[in-house]
């Protein structure tokens, strides 16, 4: 699958030829450095691997050192692979950009850590519409998870039960959205709708392949 890794710039609104107002992503995707590449005969497999984001060699280990050295590149941020990459032929050290990749019109999945958003009930974490109307003598139940489980058994609580805890900051994956702009010369993308993580966050753009 196509793709590349890319950092989120934050939000935008564009007009297309029909007038209407879409939001849309800002990604700066690329340019990614080819860090490695991998064939049938050698791993087994066709896979192109890429490296995004300049990073200080010594946050770096040594290994990883050697390895974009072999590139002909510095320490990089990410390095994602990407399996039967087939757009281009590409070669150890190549630069791959925006342009070779994405086109108006495309459709890409967009994967990247949600927000965390610290400890949630079970209201906002799993969508429980609490116990229902408040009567009877029912005082500050609304957003309560009700009962958990039975009592003598099995005397515990099964594991995965939906309750209260850390929401968020999670990988996550967003299909489907579409292409609406590419700006080569700026090295962005344009995406309709929302993508995960905050402002600055890394984004690995996979191009949906064409049946």
């Amino acid at each position: 699958m196509n793709g590349l890794i890319g950092k989120k710039v934050g939000m935008t609104s564009i007009f297309d030829k029909n007038g209407r107002n879409i939001a849309c992503t800002v990604i700066e995707a690329g340019p990614c450095v080819v860090t490695q590449v991998k064939t049938e005969e050698t791993d087994g497999y066709d896979a192109l691997q890429l490296g995004f984001g300049e990073a200080k060699a010594k946050n770096t280990p040594k290994p990883l050192q050697g390895h974009f050295k072999q590139a002909g590149t510095g320490p990089k941020k990410k390095v994602v692979e990407f399996r039967d990459f087939n757009a281009v032929e590409k070669a150890l050290g190549d630069i791959v950009k925006v342009e070779e990749i994405f086109a108006e019109g495309d459709i890409v999945h967009a994967v990247g850590n949600s927000k965390g958003k610290g400890f949630q009930g079970v209201v906002k974490r799993h969508g429980f519409s609490g116990v229902g109307m408040q009567t009877h003598g029912q005082h500050n139940r609304g957003r309560a998870p009700g009962s958990i489980g039975a009592s003598s058994y099995p005397s515990k609580v099964f594991k995965g039960m939906r309750m209260g805890g850390r929401d968020g900051g999670g990988r996550t994956k967003v299909k489907n959205l579409r292409v609406v702009k590419v700006l080569p010369e700026r090295n962005l993308i344009l995406v309709k709708g929302a993508v995960p993580g905050h402002t600055g966050s890394i984004v690995i753009l996979e191009k949906k392949p064409t049946i």
